[in-house]
């Protein structure tokens, strides 16, 4: 009877060590699938690129190509510290402070992501443009014949930021929805101000998660053609798009695009550097509510903040789509009222990409957190590659794979699913790995211990840990889904039109009343989309 109890505890043993090995090594062998097929748009430029001559690999290295770079960095690192800057405060005032409407606030902050980037620079422009609405205002009672031009950087920078900073919002925001008021409460026990708890407690803990939405902020800031097309900033999107369709060279356009993907790859090595052993902090997740900050006399102060960067982000626009709204009833412009198909199918693409999307980052994420190593680092860089490439890019790649290898796929809705996976997968998988981090794995490992197997263990320990950080990836990828245009029109099947599309018809043939309504259409249903969502991850 002895012998068989030793046996059994033996194998009972081994069964432990092995499951967690079988469980590494799928999940190793799914994240690698994934990652080779979000990598379709790098192997077409690959393949293009390798039918450059000579000079062409040299132009690379001209003097114009070199400053158009140096703008493009210069700009990304500017607006990530900005939206460090912006993001990280409204986060904390909107979830751990006794700020009056904190609620209504914390889905405001949000709202700025589902503004197309250049509706919300052409609002700038209508603003502050040297014959905007700023200067008709101040030109008769200060005698000014002009005002500072914002086009350039200025304009470029303000836009970016103003339609960016969310992504370090919404992943900071769920990071600091799980933290443990234990620590802090601890360093007040020893006599810590509260200035000292936060540079030295709280920053730390939040230091991955700012980490990871700086990064998809200086992506987008890469990618975006929007604002620096309207702003009139040169950058290497620009010139990508310059060349697509203004010089009809694939091949020189293929070259810049691998340009921005080493940019892409420099600045996923300096992540991992800023991220340093924060990358391995494991905070307990809060097994009570966090204490509330009372603002105090800072509490007023702290809502005209709140209220002045939505203003500025979301107000500016609708003031511009109302004026565009108001000229068209006044001169009689006919509106469509069916909008009942383009408002489903925007919905409909946005929320399978989401799901998608967060399916596929979650195996990648698992395998970063839990099992690092140097296969998983490359795979975790590879599954970046896709945000920082313009949509052309993606669209052009995807469209000639499958109108070569995969014909029935072309203009299919899987095909555009596909296609928003690629371009939005690092959305999903920064705010997951953000979550991981805090999660033990001691947890995982004794519910393995009581005979869990790895199924179980992520179905009832793993996701309902992460929840927050799910619901943050969902959130970010069907906002930035519904706005996206470049993919959509290139790759949604015949008559899929729907409000992103409506918009830049109507704003290509210089119909802006005509645009109104889809705008005004698309901002309602993402903001009731992200409020709907940060209310369940608030509960």
């Amino acid at each position: 009877m002895a012998a068989r109890l030793h046996m059994f505890t033996a194998a009972t043993s081994l069964l432990r060590r092995w499951l967690p090995v079988r469980a590494r090594h799928y999940l190793g062998l799914g994240a690698a699938l994934i990652v080779l097929a979000l990598l379709l748009p790098l192997a077409y430029l690959i393949i293009r690129a390798a039918g450059a001559a000579p000079a062409q690999w040299s132009g690379l290295l001209a003097p114009r190509v070199l400053e158009t770079l140096s703008r493009s960095l210069i700009l990304a690192v500017s607006v990530t510290l900005a939206s460090i800057v912006i993001g990280v405060p409204l986060a904390w005032l909107t979830t751990r402070t006794d700020l009056p409407g904190r609620q209504a606030w914390g889905v405001l902050a949000a709202v700025p992501l589902a503004v197309p980037s250049y509706v919300g620079s052409f609002a700038l422009v209508a603003m502050f443009g040297p014959r905007g609405l700023l200067h008709e205002l101040l030109a008769v009672p200060l005698g000014l014949d002009e005002i500072p031009a914002i086009y350039g950087f200025p304009g470029a920078w303000l836009a970016l930021t103003l339609y960016s900073y969310p992504y370090v919002y919404l992943t900071v925001r769920a990071t600091i929805t799980r933290l443990d008021p234990a620590l802090e409460e601890a360093a007040r026990s020893l006599g810590d101000p509260p200035s000292r708890i936060l540079w030295r407690v709280v920053i730390p803990q939040l230091r991955p998660a700012i980490v990871s939405g700086g990064l998809l902020v200086g992506l987008y800031a890469l990618s975006d053609f929007g604002a620096v097309a309207m702003l009139r900033y040169t950058t290497l999107t620009r010139a990508i798009y310059t060349q697509y369709t203004a010089s009809f060279d694939r091949t020189g356009a293929a070259l810049l695009a691998l340009m921005l993907v080493s940019v892409t790859l420099l600045i996923l090595g300096i992540e991992g550097r800023l991220r340093g052993r924060a990358g391995r902090a494991l905070p307990r997740r809060a097994t009570r509510p966090a204490r509330v900050i009372h603002l105090r006399r800072w509490r007023w102060p702290a809502v005209v903040l709140c209220a002045a960067i939505p203003a500025l982000a979301i107000g500016l626009p609708l003031l511009v789509v109302g004026m565009w709204l108001a000229i068209g009833l006044r001169t009689g412009e006919a509106f469509q009222i069916a909008w009942i198909g383009p408002i489903w199918r925007s919905v409909l693409a946005s929320g399978l990409a989401a799901l998608a999307t967060a399916a596929c980052a979650l195996p990648l994420g698992l395998l970063v957190v839990r099992y690092p190593s140097l296969i998983a680092r490359l795979l975790d860089r590879g599954g970046y590659i896709g945000n920082a490439l313009p949509g052309v890019v993606i669209g052009l790649a995807l469209v000639f794979f499958s109108a070569t290898f995969a014909g029935p796929l072309y203009q299919t809705t899987a095909m555009l699913i596909f296609a928003y996976v690629v371009r939005f997968l690092p959305e999903a998988l920064s705010p997951i790995k953000a979550a991981l981090l805090q999660v033990s794995p001691h947890m995982e490992e004794a519910a393995r211990g009581l005979g869990r197997g790895p199924l179980a263990v992520l179905r009832q320990i793993t996701l309902p840990l992460v929840r927050s950080g799910i619901l943050s990836a969902l959130a970010l990828v069907f906002l930035t889904t519904m706005k996206e245009l470049p993919v959509t029109l290139m790759l949604a099947p015949i008559e899929f039109d729907t409000l992103a599309t409506r918009i830049w018809s109507a704003t290509g043939e210089a119909f802006y009343g005509r645009a109104a309504v889809p705008m005004l259409l698309l901002m309602l249903v993402s903001a009731l989309s992200v409020g709907f969502i940060m209310t369940r991850n608030d509960n």
